[in-house]
């Protein structure tokens, strides 16, 4: 017996981890800066590991109560109601839970490239078929309503990154209005806004609040730094949400999970502190390295660097690891996390001096 056909199936690639690289290189976990992950560089916030280690007591327990605390804390927090916020088990779960409530076997789905490969895979595992729309180097990178729908095709849904990885780009509330009104009846448009805190956009949240072809996503991943409690969540329209009881997974967000969620929410310090601290390393790396950088507004920088590769494999070497695009299809660039003041000067360094 064999599985299905997966010759379609690209597999995640995610960045490079610490102890990966040190075992690979023989160097001290320690001295290592992991920069290619797009993870907080301040760790979790200090209220949801307070949280954590309280709940672990009680793993034993389903999360309903926690689960449905936090659906109406994010309510409240987005001016929707509890059954617009689809809880997951990350930004990918969501993803999953919106394409079992849309996709029939055979329908289309649009996604951008470069762009987050899990878009594609959650399709195809839902039976779905996948189409592309580019978003352009020669273009700095734009987002438009109008690049999108010259590849538009009637698809069921249609992904939107803003800000998008690994460029940093934005589309503007304005343009994905748009794009909504000219995509057909039955197409939904899906925002994903997991880097949305590091930016000063507006969230297209208040789109979904008004429309039935919007839905939005977003994570605890980066900004709360609790990327490791595996933790996201969409906001859809009204008119369709309860379907989640329909498609979700029986508590797939975990007691400790929402428990952190809850208490993350009601620690805006650690936030505003992991957002200002993108906001410095993003300029810095804009001033200070010796390529091309594109503005961004996420906690990341592209850079063009010649031999992605080649620069990502000697800065492993001097103890940095950095994001080789190669899998975005940008084989000239590195991306950079935005890293503490010691960690980005050191990125700084090391880049330059491969440079």
């Amino acid at each position: 017996m064999e599985p299905r056909d997966l010759s379609a199936h690209v597999a995640y690639e995610a960045g490079r981890g610490v102890e990966e690289v040190a075992r690979e290189l023989g160097l001290d976990p320690d001295s290592l800066v992991k920069l290619s992950s797009n993870e907080n560089a301040y760790g979790p916030a200090p209220k949801a590991a307070e949280a954590i280690r309280e709940y672990a007591p009680n793993v034993h327990t389903y999360p309903k109560s926690s689960a449905a605390d936090l659906r109406e804390a994010l309510a409240e927090r987005w001016a929707v109601t509890p059954s617009q916020v689809w809880l997951a088990n990350g930004g990918d779960g969501a993803l999953d839970y919106l394409a079992r409530a849309m996709l029939d076997p055979g329908e289309g789905v649009l996604v951008s490239r470069p762009g987050f490969a899990y878009y594609a895979m959650s399709a195809r595992y839902h039976h779905g078929t996948v189409s592309e729309y580019p978003i352009r180097k020669s273009d700095d990178f734009e987002q438009t309503a109008a690049g999108v729908l010259q590849h538009y095709d009637g698809e069921r849904i249609v992904y939107i990154t803003s800000p998008h990885n690994p460029s940093g780009s934005e589309m503007s509330l304005s343009e994905v209005e748009k794009l909504a009104d000219a995509a057909d009846e039955g197409t939904l448009v899906v925002v994903d806004e997991a880097y949305g805190e590091f930016s000063d956009s507006p969230s297209a949240v208040a789109l979904a609040e008004e429309r039935d072809d919007v839905a939005v996503l977003r994570t605890f991943s980066k900004a709360y730094g609790l990327a490791g409690v595996r933790l996201g969540y969409a906001v859809v329209p009204g008119e369709w949400a309860d379907a989640y009881a329909r498609v979700n997974t029986p508590f797939a967000a975990s007691e400790i999970a929402c428990r952190a969620g809850l208490a993350a929410l009601d620690d805006p310090a650690h936030v505003e502190k992991t957002v200002e601290g993108a906001r410095w390393a993003r300029q810095y790396m804009y001033d200070e390295l010796d390529c091309h950088t594109w503005e961004s507004s996420g906690n990341f920088v592209l850079c063009e660097v010649g031999d992605g590769t080649a620069v990502a494999e000697a800065a492993q070497r001097e103890g940095v690891i950095v994001r080789d695009t190669t899998s975005f299809g940008l084989p000239e660039c590195v991306r950079v996390t935005c890293g503490t003041r010691e960690e980005t000067k050191r990125a700084v360094e090391v880049l330059n001096e491969l440079l």
